[in-house]
């Protein structure tokens, strides 16, 4: 999409735009220091607690005698994330590869993320327009305000891109200085290589010999970025940084933590979610072996034992009394709620082109109806947190996505001032929005406030970590089209879900006002130039806690919308790829298009009981389209080939983007082809993974990644391979059996192996 001509624009709206230079390249987050960092509105929380010989030259870049720490602000959760996050700094900064540790950053405002509101503003992600631009500077003022710090929405990369080179930037700016001063030499005669500040007669000044001159260094002018022509990590594969921790088993995740005098908790729940127990009955869990303690939290009851097994086996025993819940008892009960939302008014309407309702008055009107179930995260670590209160201090040891949202839960648990609250981000075995909630890590709180001065570790059990979960909503779409020849000339697209950010923001006492951008995620952004063409989202009640999975909303707009598209080209006759080619005007998105084709060799003859199916969404940022191959068995319908081809814009970390996209794929996939999860009698059926089953290595494709770098800007990579896995399989299982299938999991329809 062409640029649009720039407007003069008011008065305001040029001081909106010097805001945004100075705020994003100078001061967000408190990259730089000297004159810089007196303007950043959050200071550097690495600056209190320095040991004796410590320096810390920006919040992201300490340096003591044992060598230089890069502090990223974002949670290593198997995303590789640390690892190109830290590259960012040490581009700038002339680090030695091997010599680069990375932690994750404390609790503070100043690792804020800024892009991660971007997803749900009004403008396409492919707008670059002037108004699109400006508003994306006021969702970064937002986030400024906001100050969150969190992970999520693929926005990591966006969101530190400039952020973390500037800071090591920065940093090596302060140390060349340092040297110059130390040297009596002027600065521009200095060069920084591998670590140390090197003289033109090539004597080396090690960073750990500077780090304290360099901390008092006010730097006044803009620190100089490195052209990506002489980027060295950049735009290569590196090596993982946790790679060797985490395939020695010495990487240390949250389930992992131990501390002298520990005890073990388990917890039981009210059967309904968000319903608390009226009473219970502990009596034999008492007097169970190991058991050491029953205490009651806001939301069950904890039982404290000597392990975590023996927790687990007590808490099964106890008797609880609960409320009923008001919301529909079933699946079912719930499908139809959606379904009258149709009825009334819409939530959003962000795409109105052309004039829709004269398109459809006359012809014929195809009508389709789509819908999808619960899921839930499922994450192979399930939830824990391991909390301790001693002494007037809280410690919290927890793999979790959100930590200054655990500083402000504890500090209301407690009644703690902020100093006194320690929060400790471990490695986690996954999140995909899991760990930006607060369920478990507020009661292990609550735990540990009732046995204080002891640690104790709270883990769910694989039962309560899929019966208690913030799922993914269930959702339905409803369309009515008109084709002309080979075209799809009027598409109106309705869209039913509850309200996430709702349900979400609630859990965390903030209001969530407007329409709620989820609903339709990756449905009116889409590339697509219909002639006519409508997007309304309906928002029923909220039943179910559901919150962010892996893509969000546009985990379930992408099936239904390009199952929808792939059921019109059949209608024309046309072949799906050429009709989907033939009606984006985006041109990335047409090239990831055509570059899968050419990988799978699509158009291409095949055997009898072999089919393809394609799909394309527009997630993030990122243009991505699949294409999966189905072989018909004997004992079952076989995936047997998948091939992605995105653009990111900038391709950082191929091998890391390659490694991204082959595991959203498949969390696609196993959801589409399983991924169910079920109510009946106000609870959740599903318990543990024989019910609740993911992808198993045998069931899993072969996979081929193309990264493409066509796109407008850096884009994150976490997420967005998983939009067009169910409706990729799902086309593919139509090319196979001729079943079109408009619900999910698959399994309810065809047999998989």
């Amino acid at each position: 999409m062409a640029r649009k001509q720039k407007s003069k624009g008011s008065r305001a709206g040029k001081i909106a735009r010097r805001t945004f230079l100075v705020g994003s390249l100078a001061v967000a987050g408190g990259v730089a220091f000297g004159v810089w960092r007196y303007k950043t509105p959050y200071g550097n929380p690495l600056a209190e607690g320095l040991k004796e010989g410590e320096a810390a030259l920006t919040p992201f870049v300490k340096i003591d005698a044992d060598g230089v720490t890069i502090i990223t602000p974002r949670a290593e959760m198997g995303q590789g994330i640390h690892s190109t996050l830290a590259a960012l700094v040490a581009e700038e900064l002339d680090m030695a590869w091997d010599d680069i540790r990375v932690i994750h950053g404390p609790p503070a405002k100043a690792y804020l993320n800024q892009a991660v509101l971007e997803e749900g503003l009004p403008y396409a992600a492919i707008d670059i327009s002037d108004a699109a631009e400006r508003m994306r500077v006021i969702a970064k003022g937002a986030g400024k305000f906001l100050a969150m710090q969190i992970t999520g929405g693929s926005s990591s990369i966006p969101d530190g891109f400039m952020k973390m080179r500037l800071a090591g930037a920065a940093a090596r700016g302060a140390l060349i200085e340092a040297a110059a001063q130390r040297l009596g030499v002027p600065a521009n005669v200095l060069v920084t290589q591998e670590g140390a500040v090197v003289t033109r007669d090539g004597t080396r000044i090690a960073y750990t010999d500077l780090a304290m001159e360099a901390a008092q260094v006010d730097l006044r002018k803009k620190p100089k970025l490195k052209p990506q022509s002489e980027w060295r990590y950049l735009g290569k594969s590196m090596p993982r940084l946790d790679m060797a921790s985490k395939s020695t088993g010495t990487a240390q995740f949250s389930i992992d933590v131990r501390l002298p005098d520990m005890l073990f908790a388990s917890v039981k729940m009210g059967p309904h979610i968000l319903y608390p127990i009226k009473s219970y009955d502990a009596s034999k869990a008492e007097t169970m072996p190991g058991v050491k303690q029953i205490v009651k939290i806001p939301d069950g009851v904890a039982v404290l034992a000597t392990n975590t097994w023996n927790a687990m086996q007590a808490a099964k025993t106890i008797r609880v009394d609960y409320e009923p819940p008001s919301y529909p008892l079933t699946t079912d009960g719930q499908f139809d709620a959606l379904a009258q939302s149709f009825a009334g008014d819409s939530d959003s309407e962000n795409r109105n082109d052309g004039d829709v309702d004269t398109a459809l008055s006359k012809g014929n009107i195809i009508e389709r109806e789509y819908k999808v179930p619960y899921l839930a995260h499922a994450t192979m670590e399930p939830m824990n947190a391991t909390a301790l209160l001693k002494n007037g201090r809280l410690d919290v040891w927890a793999g979790n996505q959100l930590p200054t949202q655990i500083v402000k839960e504890a500090k209301a648990i407690t009644k703690l001032s902020v100093e006194n609250i320690h929060v400790h981000t471990t490695l986690m075995g996954g999140g995909f929005g899991r760990r930006a909630e607060m369920d478990y890590i507020k009661q292990a709180i609550h735990i540990a406030k009732a046995v204080e001065g002891t640690p104790v570790k709270l883990t769910y059990s694989r039962e309560n970590d899929t019966q208690y979960d913030a799922y993914r909503p269930l959702a339905m779409a409803r369309f009515r089209a008109k084709l002309d020849g080979d075209k799809l000339v009027a598409l109106d697209s309705q869209f039913a879900a509850p309200s996430i950010l709702s349900s979400q923001f609630g859990r965390i006492g903030l209001s969530m006002p407007g329409p709620d951008a989820t609903i339709v995620q990756s449905t009116w952004d889409q590339p697509y130039d219909f002639a006519n063409f409508r997007v309304r989202g309906h928002r029923p009640p909220v039943m179910m806690p559901i919150g962010s999975w892996r893509s969000v909303g546009a985990s379930q707009n992408a099936f239904f919308l390009e199952s929808m598209i792939d059921e019109m080209a059949h209608e024309a006759g046309v072949d799906p790829l050429e009709f989907r080619l033939s009606q984006i005007t985006h041109e990335p998105s047409r090239k990831v298009l055509e570059k899968v084709a050419e990988m799978s060799g699509w158009g291409g003859e095949l055997l009898p009981d072999r089919a393809r199916g394609v799909a394309f969404c527009l997630s993030f940022g990122v243009p991505t389209a699949e294409v999966i191959e189905v072989l018909q068995t004997d004992d079952g319908i076989k995936i047997d080939k998948a091939f992605a081809a995105v653009d990111v814009g900038t391709a950082l970390d191929p091998r890391n983007i390659e490694a991204q996209v082959f595991g959203a794929m498949n969390f696609g996939l196993a959801a589409a082809m399983t991924g169910e999860i079920t109510i009946s009698n106000g609870y959740v059926e599903q318990s543990n993974f024989h019910d609740y089953d993911s992808l198993r290595m045998y069931q899993a494709p072969s996979v081929k990644v193309a990264i493409l770098e066509n796109g407008e800007k850096v884009r994150g990579i976490g997420e967005p391979g998983t939009p067009p896995a169910a409706p990729a399989l799902a086309n593919a299982v139509f090319a196979l059996t001729g079943k079109r299938i408009r619900d999910l999991p698959l399994r309810n329809h065809v047999k998989f192996i």
